[in-house]
């Protein structure tokens, strides 16, 4: 399973659901690993195309380009404005640049407006003598030459009067459009105002989301730690416990022989044997299976050899899925590949194990731990993957480890390193090793079977 998802570079979301916390970021750790040696690779393969394209690049003589002045520690010299000695405040300089914006705008709305009332005023005071001069040409006294004087006098007269009339109403109107530019000049200011305030919320938004961000980061980076942390140490610990490949009680068995025999070189290690040990002597725990081709790949090469007894994995009509597409697959499975590796069974005999419950639901098992005190443990088929599901009791809540059980061995999935030849195996590992160095979670308690779990799901009828 670990090695399709390597492969593949994709998680099923259903999968990631069954994960808690600590397994989601050491598996993405895993993925993390991966992409960056294949981006190992890709680059090392790119690197000669790099290198032309750079000394193609570097020819380019005519391309353009930027310097920056630096300043004398080396770095870009950046001045930010009302900070440097001698500035003003920032607040100031804002606020003088407001008025004087303010103030360049009212100047230009009220030139405007007095270029269109002196054409007003022009036009008014011209049609005003045109309309003067027709009534003095149209009157009987205007006739008489006698009277042509004292006309023009009179005419000179009106034209005065109207030219005072016309100076009155020119500074009654310039001093109304002064007033007018100084309530619109206050009227921008307001405004500007408001927007530079809005401004300055809009900026205290901003700087405290990019602190939640700066904090969410930082949260994942930790987890992210944690998970490489928890995957060295887990890594170390199966090192230690000689339960990696190659560094096995196989492989110290080797290396004696190869002192013992300095002449003979043995290309793959020896499966241990095993004999019979009484009850008072320590079992030794089994380390990496050898690991057999696919389940296709068997059942062709079985096809073509003279072997006569053909397990009932075999059958054409059992061909494995990537995962699960149905709860009669998970039976079909767990009855042809487990059973005859007594999965869910006590070790070396024919009694179910009390903490296999079969296939049951997280829920189901959730409840069936609820009343439970803190190591109580149950193991059940999972409908997810094919393998199972070690559901734990602690002191706060609940956690669900996946048991990968695809292959030919047993190890928790994106957890430890550890692979045990069967379950029981890995159940009694554990009772002693912790699941994580974090979490310390001991198997101390097998969970008894009631309610939805008394008839495993249907596995055994």
């Amino acid at each position: 399973m670990m090695q399709q998802i390597l492969r593949d570079m994709f998680v099923d979301p259903e999968l990631l659901d069954e994960l808690n916390e600590g397994q989601k970021q050491i598996l993405f750790y895993k993925i993390r690993q991966e992409q960056v040696r294949r981006w190992t690779e890709h680059d090392s393969q790119q690197e000669g195309s790099w290198e032309r394209s750079r000394v193609l690049t570097n020819r380019d003589e005519t391309r353009k380009s930027v310097q920056w002045l630096k300043g004398r520690d080396g770095e870009v010299w950046v001045w930010i404005m009302g900070e440097a000695p001698g500035d003003k405040p920032h607040e100031l300089i804002v606020k003088e640049l407001m008025e004087e914006r303010a103030k360049r705008q009212a100047q230009l709305e009220a030139q405007e407006l007095w270029r269109k009332k002196e054409e007003e005023i022009k036009q008014k005071f011209r049609d005003a003598i045109t309309k003067e001069k027709a009534r003095l040409v149209a009157g009987k006294w205007k006739e008489e030459a006698e009277d042509r004087k004292a006309a023009k006098q009179e005419e000179e007269r009106i034209r005065e009067k109207l030219k005072k009339q016309e100076e009155e109403e020119r500074k009654r109107e310039e001093e109304e459009i002064r007033r007018a530019e100084e309530e619109r000049a206050k009227e921008l200011y307001m405004s500007l105002e408001q927007e530079q305030s809005k401004s300055e919320q809009r900026d205290r938004e901003w700087e405290e989301q990019l602190r939640r961000s700066k904090e969410a980061d930082e949260e994942m980076t930790r987890k992210a730690r944690w998970a490489r942390d928890e995957y060295n140490r887990q890594s170390l610990r199966a090192i230690e416990k000689g339960h990696v490949a190659g560094l096995s009680v196989q492989f110290q068995k080797q290396t004696h022989l190869n002192k013992a025999n300095p002449h003979k070189r043995h290309s793959t290690f020896t499966e241990p044997t095993t004999s019979p040990v009484s009850n008072n002597e320590v079992h030794p725990r089994p380390g990496l299976q050898r690991a057999e081709p696919p389940l296709y790949r068997r059942r062709q090469s079985r096809r073509h050899s003279t072997t006569t007894l053909q397990p009932l994995m075999d059958s054409p009509a059992w061909v494995r899925a990537p995962r699960p597409s149905s709860r009669e697959s998970v039976v079909v499975w767990f009855t042809e590949e487990q059973k005859p590796k007594k999965a869910g069974y006590e070790r070396n005999t024919n009694d179910i194990a009390p903490w296999f419950h079969g296939i049951i639901s997280r829920e189901d098992s959730e409840g069936l731990l609820m009343n439970a005190t803190e190591g109580c443990f149950l193991v059940r088929v999972s409908e997810r993957i094919w393998g199972y599901t070690l559901s734990y009791r602690t002191a706060s809540g609940f956690k669900h480890f996946l048991i990968d059980a695809s292959g030919d061995y047993y190890s928790f999935l994106g957890v430890d390193q550890n692979r045990h030849a069967t379950l029981a195996d890995l159940i009694d590992f554990h009772k002693e090793d912790v699941i994580t160095t974090t979490g310390k979670e001991l198997l101390l308690e097998a969970c008894m079977r009631s309610g939805p779990s008394a008839d495993f799901g249907g596995l055994f009828s």
